[in-house]
């Protein structure tokens, strides 16, 4: 498998995991209730990881024009599952499509989307933070809607 093939493999992994968990919630309200010490409900992490992956990945990487609403992301309270499971389709479809049209050489060109990394670092290193950013907030997710269930 190649280095590409396998970025694309672990995102979309882990979006499926993503979307598991929204799906996993009792009602779309629960999706934005505040749980524990977790400054964020789940209907904002899930929103911020879509938005993550359809900026880095589906703009910068593939040139997408997606643009990013990361206000929205902190902001929206009322979205229904529905509306975040599109979302969450949207930064797959980003996922399939940039890393789709990237070869493995691409992964060592330079990082030019800014951010963290932008001292020139690869691309495979943005792809690599990224999908730790993924992780974290997917375990925070995990976690905020496992609260709530302990709760009612």
């Amino acid at each position: 498998m190649s280095r590409v093939a396998e970025f694309r493999w672990l995102l979309l992994r882990d979006v499926d995991r993503v979307v598991a968990e929204v799906r996993a919630y009792p009602d779309d309200e629960s999706l934005w209730r505040m749980a524990g010490r977790i400054p964020n409900s789940g209907g904002t992490l899930a929103l911020h990881l879509a938005g993550n992956l359809q900026h880095f990945v589906g703009a910068i990487l593939g040139g997408s024009g997606y643009r990013r609403d990361r206000e929205r992301e902190f902001a929206a309270r009322d979205l229904g599952r529905a509306a975040l499971l599109g979302e969450l389709a949207a930064a797959r479809e980003a996922i399939d499509t940039a890393l789709g049209a990237m070869t493995d050489a691409d992964l060592d060109a330079e990082w030019t989307g800014g951010g963290p990394l932008a001292d020139g670092s690869p691309n495979a290193l943005m792809l690599l933070h990224l999908s730790g950013h993924l992780s974290y907030h997917l375990g925070q997710l995990d976690y905020h809607r496992r609260l709530l269930a302990a709760d009612e």
